[in-house]
């Protein structure tokens, strides 16, 4: 116009990946991650209990050992209903809706009368503390990149092991003193205080309706209170996504790796109630002691096995970068060439999983020691079958390793197969 020319418009400033600060963003760890300690809690907090339930619902162990099958059941069918609804209506919704469902199945065990009764209800509890785990992870990975992404996720899966520790010494002096249906009415006052909390708390971070934090979401189950900022474009819950993963034929060995591994603990954990009372003639509350070495061999070896994991990385990383450099020497190649090569032919895989094989070994001997000690109670003393517990527990966190190399969507159905091979092991305790 008028022979000149409009001067440039400055550039937009480009929008934070997330518009939560250092605070918010700490709380919203804080709270997935005390949520996600609910299926575990769930699950760890019942075992001493499990004898005294044999006697008051007049059943045998077998069939009450049957209500941790039917637990674990749907806590493997359960991610794949709540984690697409969580990635659709989104996170707070999910939350809302398991944390109901929850609370519910908690009175009703409080309450139960017979064992048909329990069956179900642990069924309906499990469907809704299983997929805690999942929405969380999905959370943290709403908020955070991929920089500051292994510090929370290191919290978060620290996290899941603090019920392994408490839950069966909470469970034992609950159960001893006040009988087994205390234990249930303590699930329902700290599920529902939690949920108040989380209601208040926590804002809703799926991408798709909030996007970096600065977009209202559509609905008003997923307003967090303190923030009101157009809706999302609609998305279709679909079901069958988790499933799709097994077309993958490296994340299905891993996710298979990961539910034997897991189900092996677990069945040892769900048979110590039993063999404990059984073997020793112990109550409720000092089955729940004998859960501490459980509990401190899982957070001690999470963090002794970490470091492990962490320094043979990097060893292996610096030995492959060493090597492509020597390689490229007199080479007219590049540094940013070099680089990229270097980030595209490393073995992830390979340096994440090359002392899976130890640890497994670890485990299996572990497990066999202790089996074989609680088999001789009048030879051998109590203390020895518990510390040689401790191993297996210490080598928990290798699945959550495997687990990270695994593409996120798959979490869903690493829940699902381990919770599979979980029935399959409980199940088989009867006939043992």
């Amino acid at each position: 116009m008028n022979g000149r020319e409009l001067p440039a418009a400055a550039p937009l400033p480009s929008q934070p990946y997330s518009i939560f600060d250092k605070r918010q963003t700490a709380l919203i760890v804080t709270i997935v991650s005390i949520a996600a300690t609910f299926s575990g809690f769930a699950s760890n907090i019942y075992f001493p209990a499990l004898p005294t339930i044999t006697h008051d619902l007049d059943v045998s162990i077998e069939m009450i050992n049957l209500t941790v099958t039917s637990y674990l059941i749907f806590q493997g069918l359960a991610p794949s209903l709540w984690g697409p609804i969580s990635d659709v209506k989104g996170r707070r919704v999910a939350y809302w809706l398991t944390f109901i469902v929850f609370l519910g199945a908690c009175i009703g065990l409080a309450e139960a009368k017979n064992y048909a009764t329990m069956v179900v209800l642990r069924c309906v509890q499990s469907t809704g503390s299983a997929s805690t785990i999942a929405i969380g992870s999905g959370v943290i990975g709403d908020i955070t990149t991929r920089d500051n992404r292994g510090g929370l996720m290191g919290i978060f899966q620290a996290g899941l092991l603090v019920p392994v520790a408490v839950g069966p010494i909470i469970g034992g002096a609950l159960a001893g003193s006040l009988g087994w249906r205390s234990i249930f009415w303590f699930l329902t006052i700290y599920s529902g205080v939690f949920l108040v909390l989380l209601v208040l708390l926590l804002p809703e971070t799926l991408r798709s309706i909030f996007g970096n934090g600065s977009r209202e979401p559509a609905h008003a189950l997923a307003k967090y209170p303190l923030l009101s900022t157009s809706p999302a474009a609609k998305k279709h819950i679909d079901i069958t996504g988790p499933f799709r993963i097994l077309i993958s034929k490296q994340a299905a060995s891993i996710i298979v790796f990961l539910a034997v591994y897991y189900a092996v603990w677990q069945m040892s954990i769900t048979a110590m109630s039993s063999l404990f009372e059984d073997r020793y003639d112990l109550t409720e509350t000092q089955i729940g002691l004998t859960f501490i070495a459980n509990g401190v061999g899982s957070m001690v070896g999470t963090l002794i096995t970490g470091k492990i994991l962490s320094i043979d990385y990097r060893r292996f990383k610096a030995r492959h970068d060493a090597r492509i450099s020597s390689s490229n020497t007199g080479d007219d190649v590049e540094p940013a060439n070099t680089q990229k090569t270097q980030e595209n032919d490393f073995p992830l895989e390979t340096a994440r999983l090359r002392l899976v094989p130890l640890f497994s070994l670890l485990q299996c001997a572990s497990i066999l020691l202790c089996g074989w000690t609680i088999q001789y109670p009048h030879r051998v003393h109590i203390a020895v079958p518990i510390v040689l517990g401790c191993p297996a527990n210490g080598t928990l966190s290798l699945p959550a390793t495997g687990r990270r190399i695994v593409i996120a969507s798959s979490t869903i159905f690493v829940q699902i197969f381990r919770f599979i091979f979980n029935i399959v092991s409980t199940f088989c305790i009867r006939f043992c």
